[in-house]
C-alpha cells in the first residue's frame, strides 16, 4: 500500500526534473519564457555575430491601439522570439501585444506579466518568414524597437537581432529605422476606436455589470468584463477580457446553451468584428447576416479585446434578438478564432449567471461561476468522502485497534464502529456524488476522458467494499484471513484510483480548479497521508522492539508492556488528532476554491 501510495509523489519527482532539466535541452516547442529578458537561448554555446535575417516592418509611426505589421525573413530558420521593447531602454520589459497571421507556425508568449508581448516559434519545422502583428499599448514609449533570436540550428542562432525602430508622431528620431518599408500605418478609426480601457466605477450604480473574477479591474489583463446600461430607448454594452480570438456573450432562459442571443466580438485580421448571432443547441453560432448594432467600437491592445456596441430595447423585426427589459440568464465566454475569423469553442467553462437578471432594471455589480451547480456539489461530495472520511476510517482501522480495544460504541469495539460510520459515510457520499454528473449532462459524456471511467470504477469498488464487509467472517473462522487480504486489496485499490480521478477531474472544462495550484495540492495531500502512515508503521515498530525486554522476569516484562502501551496509545491519538486537522485545512481549501470558480 506504502508503495502504491508513493507513486504520485515520485511522479512529481520525475516531472519536477524534467522542469529543472528543461532549460539546458533547449525549447523545441517554443515555451521560451524562460528567456524573456535575455532572448538567449540555453543552448550550450555562444551567439553567432554578423546576423543572416532581418526585421521589417509596414510603417515607421504608430499611435496607442494602432498595429504594425512584422515580418522576420532570411535563410531557413528552426526557430525564433520576437519582442517589441523601448528603443532607448532595450534592456526593458518587453511591451505592446501581438497578434498571430500563422498560428500553425507562431504562439503568442507571456512575458513580464504582460499577456501576448512575444512571439515565438511552435516547432522546429524548417521556415524562412513569419508574419505577426504588433499592437501598441495605451502607455507606449516614444520610440519602439523590434528585436529577434533567431535558431538555424541548434548550436547555431543570433540574439536581439536589432529591427526598425517605430515612432510615435512628432518623436525625435536619433537614428533612421533599419529595414522599414515607406509609409505609416495607423488603424486608429475615431468612429470605431476605443482610446482607452473601459471603468467599472459605474458599476452597481449606472451600470449593470458582471465581472470575473469578483470586483476585478477592466484594464487587468485578467480580467472578464461585461456591463449594460441603458441609455433612452437603447442599452450600450461593454465587453472586455484577455482573448486571442474572441469574446462573446449571451441571453439565455436557462443555464443551458441553446436557443440563446448571442453577441460576438471577434479577432480578425488585426481588427475586431462585432457579430449577432442565435446559438442553436450545442452548435456553433448561426452569424445574422444583418447587424442590428449601432456605435460600435473596439480596441485591442495589452493582452485585451475590448468592444462596445448600443442596442435598441426592442427589435421587432429582427428575429432571434431577445427584447432587453426582461430577465435572462447571462453566458460570457472566449475562445480561439483562425484566420478569417473562424470562432472555435470556447476552451473553458462560460461564466453563467447564478440567477435571472433584468439588465435595464436595478443596477448591479455581481459575478458567476463557471461550474454549473451540480458540478460543483458533486466536486465537494467526492472530496469529503476520499480525503476525508475515507482516509481518516483507513487509519483508524490500522493503527487504533490496540488503543481502543476496551473501549466500546453500541455494544461494538470502537474503533470498529468508527470505521464503519466513516467507511459508510464515504459510500454514501460517493453514490450521492456519483449520479448528480449523469443529471446534470442527461446521459454519458463523451468529453470528460478517462475520468467517468474511473469514477465508475471508484463507484464499483465502493459497493462491492461495503457488501463484502456486510458477508465478514467471524474472527476465528478459517475464511477470515482471505477476507482481511480482499477487503485490504479493494479498499486501497479503491482509494488509489479515486486519487486518480480526482486528479483528472479537477482539471475538466466543468469544474477546472485553478491550475497548478490543484495538482501541487492534491500531491501535498498525498504527501501528507503518506507520511503520517509512514510515520505510524515506524512507530508501530519501535513499540513492538521496546516490549522486547531481554529479561527473564515476568514482573519487569508486563511493566514494560503496560508501560509501553501507555505511552504509544497517547502518541497514537497526538498523532490522529493532528492528521484529522491537517485533513479538514486540505478540505477547506479545496472546498474553498471549487466556491471561488
Amino acid at each position: 500500500m506504502l508503495q502504491q501510495m508513493e507513486l504520485p509523489g515520485l511522479a512529481f519527482a520525475v516531472w519536477m526534473l524534467i522542469c529543472f532539466y528543461a532549460p539546458v535541452g533547449g525549447y523545441p516547442n517554443g515555451k521560451v519564457r524562460e528567456a524573456c529578458t535575455s532572448m538567449v537561448p540555453c543552448h550550450g554555446s555562444s551567439p553567432q555575430l554578423s546576423p543572416e535575417h532581418t526585421i521589417t516592418v509596414n510603417g515607421t509611426e504608430f499611435k496607442p491601439g494602432d498595429s504594425i505589421e512584422v515580418h522576420l525573413s532570411g535563410p531557413v530558420f528552426e526557430g525564433f522570439f520576437i519582442q517589441a521593447r523601448d528603443a532607448e531602454h532595450l534592456e526593458s520589459p518587453a511591451l505592446g501585444s501581438f497578434m498571430l497571421a500563422d498560428r500553425g507556425a507562431s504562439q503568442l508568449l507571456t512575458c513580464a506579466h504582460t499577456k501576448n508581448s512575444a512571439v515565438s516559434h511552435t516547432s522546429k519545422a524548417k521556415k524562412k518568414h513569419i508574419k505577426v502583428y504588433w499592437i501598441a499599448p495605451g502607455n507606449a514609449p516614444k520610440r519602439v524597437q523590434f528585436l529577434a533570436t533567431v535558431v538555424k540550428k541548434y548550436k547555431i542562432f543570433w540574439v536581439k537581432i536589432p529591427g526598425p525602430i517605430v515612432s510615435q508622431p512628432n518623436a525625435l528620431s536619433p537614428t533612421p529605422p533599419l529595414h522599414a518599408t515607406s509609409g505609416a500605418v495607423s488603424t486608429s478609426h475615431p468612429v470605431s476606436y476605443l482610446s482607452k480601457p473601459f471603468n467599472a466605477s459605474s458599476c452597481g450604480r449606472t451600470k449593470f455589470c458582471i465581472r470575473n473574477p469578483s470586483n476585478c479591474d477592466p484594464e487587468s489583463a485578467s480580467c472578464f468584463f461585461l456591463s449594460f446600461q441603458q441609455e433612452g430607448s437603447s442599452v450600450f454594452v461593454e465587453m472586455s477580457g484577455p482573448s486571442e480570438g474572441y469574446l462573446a456573450f449571451a441571453l439565455s432562459h436557462d443555464q443551458w446553451m441553446g436557443d440563446d442571443d448571442a453577441y460576438l466580438c471577434v479577432g480578425e485580421d488585426h481588427r475586431v468584428r462585432t457579430i449577432t448571432a442565435y446559438l442553436k443547441e450545442r452548435s456553433p453560432p448561426v452569424l445574422d447576416s444583418e447587424n442590428a448594432l449601432e456605435d460600435v467600437s473596439w480596441r485591442l491592445a495589452d493582452g485585451l479585446l475590448q468592444c462596445s456596441f448600443r442596442r435598441s430595447i426592442r427589435l421587432p423585426a429582427h428575429k432571434g434578438r431577445f427584447n432587453l427589459d426582461a430577465s435572462y440568464y447571462i453566458f460570457l465566454a472566449d475562445g480561439e478564432a483562425s484566420e478569417g475569423g473562424v470562432i472555435h469553442k470556447h476552451r473553458q467553462q462560460p461564466l453563467i449567471t447564478n440567477g435571472i437578471y433584468n439588465i435595464t432594471g436595478l443596477p448591479q455589480d455581481i459575478g458567476g461561476s463557471r461550474s454549473p451547480r451540480l458540478i460543483k456539489a458533486h466536486g465537494t461530495l467526492m472530496f469529503i468522502a476520499w480525503i476525508t472520511t475515507v482516509s481518516i476510517g483507513v487509519i483508524v482501522a490500522r493503527f487504533f485497534k490496540p488503543v481502543w480495544s476496551y473501549s466500546f460504541l453500541f455494544g461494538k469495539e470502537m474503533w470498529f464502529q468508527v470505521h464503519r460510520m466513516l467507511m459508510l459515510t464515504t459510500v454514501m457520499l460517493t453514490s450521492i456524488s456519483f449520479v448528480l454528473p449523469f443529471i446534470y449532462r442527461g446521459g454519458w459524456s463523451q468529453q470528460a476522458g478517462f475520468h467517468p471511467y474511473l469514477g465508475c470504477t471508484v463507484m464499483a469498488l465502493a459497493i462491492f467494499q461495503a457488501l463484502m464487509a456486510g458477508f465478514r467472517p467471524s474472527r476465528h473462522a478459517p475464511r477470515r484471513q482471505l477476507f482481511n487480504w480482499f477487503h485490504w486489496c479493494t479498499g486501497t485499490a479503491a482509494r488509489i484510483l479515486a486519487v486518480v480521478t480526482m486528479f483528472l477531474g479537477m482539471n475538466l472544462a466543468a469544474l477546472d480548479l485553478p491550475d497548478p495550484w490543484d495538482t501541487y495540492t492534491m500531491i501535498a495531500f498525498v504527501t501528507w497521508h503518506v507520511g503520517i502512515d509512514v510515520l505510524l508503521e515506524i512507530h508501530s515498530y519501535c513499540l513492538i522492539r521496546k516490549v522486547e525486554v531481554i529479561e527473564y522476569d515476568r514482573v519487569q516484562i508486563l511493566q514494560s508492556l503496560t508501560s509501553a502501551e501507555a505511552e504509544g496509545r497517547l502518541f497514537k491519538q497526538i498523532v490522529l488528532t493532528i492528521y484529522v486537522c491537517g485533513n479538514i485545512v486540505f478540505l477547506i481549501a479545496f472546498l474553498a476554491a471549487i466556491n471561488q470558480i
